[in-house]
């Protein structure tokens, strides 16, 4: 992946400053497919749906969101990276429930705006959302 680069970041949820963090960059130099290919090499996965039935998760291939697992000296860190034809924005956080919410925020986006199917009974807000549907979907494993 030719925009990958190790930087300092800080953390979206307690603003700590982490040394060294992967974070994937824009990708223009192929489709949001060849983009999954190129993120599974960094420890990244695309999430291809979320909450209770599995909703859609972005728009394949325009948008897409990935999430990863890694660690530092002090302890777990959570990324989310969301992909846009080619524009992709890369945030982490210190626990998995803000890595979550920052996955929820992404599918409702979507849903509220007929970009993705999901619930048919959405709230006005994310953060209305019933916690069935603020979670990954039963059938995958993170």
């Amino acid at each position: 992946m030719n925009e990958t680069t190790t930087t300092e970041v800080v953390t979206a949820d307690t603003g700590e400053t982490i040394p060294g963090a992967t974070v994937l960059g824009d990708f223009h130099c192929g489709d949001g497919y060849e983009w999954i290919d190129a993120i599974a090499e960094e420890g990244w996965a695309a999430l291809p749906n979320w909450g209770s039935e599995g909703w859609d998760l972005g728009q394949w291939p325009y948008v897409i969101v990935a999430a990863t697992r890694t660690a530092d000296r002090i302890g777990n860190l959570f990324g989310v990276a969301t992909y846009c034809e080619g524009d992709v924005s890369c945030r982490y956080f210190r626990t998995k429930r803000a890595q979550w919410e920052a996955i929820t925020e992404q599918a409702f986006f979507s849903w509220k705006n007929g970009q993705a199917t999901g619930p048919a009974d959405l709230p006005a807000a994310a953060a209305e959302l019933p916690s069935r549907d603020r979670a990954p979907y039963p059938g995958w494993t993170a």
